[in-house]
């Protein structure tokens, strides 16, 4: 099977799945009504470890130039619409992940 990622934007959650079996869920937080994380369905195209300034400990970047998956230096900013359209996730989350899916890998994003 492949690994793909489901965002619910409006449940701020993100979920792994392997074909249709789900394989794990994280809490995230996601874009704030000026910057909204945008819909639609994207591929992580880079990975990057410690990237620098508030993104964490990791950032995937996605297809959608300037958007990505990233850790956070606010980790209670989790659960809610605060980022410029980011997907944000707890540090220990996005290192999860990141050793979870390759470069290629699908992100739909949904409400």
């Amino acid at each position: 099977m492949v690994k793909w990622i489901n965002v619910s934007m409006s449940k701020h959650q993100l979920k792994l799945f392997d074909g249709s079996t789900l394989i794990k869920t994280y809490p995230i937080a996601v874009g704030k009504i000026v910057s909204p994380t945008p819909f639609g369905s994207y591929k992580i195209i880079n990975k990057q470890p410690n990237p620098g300034g508030p993104y964490g400990v990791f950032w995937m970047g996605l297809s959608k130039p300037h958007y990505g998956i990233h850790g956070t230096n606010n980790p209670s900013s989790i659960g809610k619409n605060v980022s410029h359209g980011c997907i944000r996730m707890y540090n220990r989350d996005v290192l999860d992940l990141a050793s979870r899916v390759p470069i290629g890998t699908d992100v739909v994003i949904r409400k």
